[in-house]
């Protein structure tokens, strides 16, 4: 375990850049307790998923997610794709949900697929600026422990935007140390190629970034 940063005195008056980073093993027993306690009161948890480490919040909490924004310097009109544990969790994000994405879902999942669906009215708008929204349940344990617990989580790269996506807790901590209040290490994740996106808003699929999945594999579904 490890600390980065200054420590704060009132949690309403840290400046988002002058956090204290703290650095827990995700085989600590309180590291999930601990990521749980920083998500319900508003804050930002980067961890592990199947490709590099992510940084999330709550995904219906808007004040957070606008908090990933300034943390990462992320331009504003990026959305944020959700992460869920499980295909069972699929309808607390999206509304009228096709057929087809419910058999990729199945298929696919977890994996490098996400499907790009009707977001339900509820979902904040800091997520996406559209209708829609990006969905997809990561094949990582402790990126599952956590949502289990957690429920949805907005998550986007570990990253200063513009900057290579982290592998490694050292590489978080270098870029966003002292900006996120808690990094769960999870290890060296696999990274290789980006989850393939598809919108499967629409009468066909669409994709929107090619990746591991193919268009052939989603039409054959």
């Amino acid at each position: 375990m490890g600390r980065i940063g200054n420590p704060p005195s009132q949690r309403d008056a840290i400046p988002l850049h002058e956090l204290m980073t703290e650095i827990l093993p995700a085989t600590d027993s309180r590291a999930i307790s601990r990521a749980l306690e920083i998500l319900r009161a508003g804050g930002m948890v980067a961890f592990p998923t199947d490709t590099v480490y992510g940084l999330g919040c709550l995904a219906f909490d808007q004040a957070a997610i606008e908090s990933i924004y300034i943390a990462k310097d992320r331009p504003l009109e990026k959305a944020i794709p959700i992460l869920i544990a499980d295909v069972e969790d699929l309808d607390k994000i999206a509304d009228a949900i096709p057929e087809l994405a419910r058999r990729l879902a199945f298929r696919f999942w977890p994996g490098p697929l996400t499907l790009v669906l009707p977001k339900r009215a509820d979902l904040p708008a800091a997520v996406s600026a559209t209708d829609t929204v990006g969905v997809r349940v990561p094949d990582n344990n402790v990126a599952r422990t956590l949502l289990r617990a957690a429920g949805p989580i907005a998550v986007t790269s570990a990253n200063l935007s513009g900057r290579e996506s982290p592998r490694t807790v050292n590489e978080v901590a270098a870029q966003l140390g002292g900006r996120v209040p808690l990094i769960l290490d999870g290890g060296e994740t696999r990274g290789g190629i980006p989850s393939t996106v598809v919108d499967v808003s629409g009468a066909e699929p669409v994709i929107l970034r090619e990746g591991p999945i193919t268009l052939e594999q989603i039409k054959s579904t």
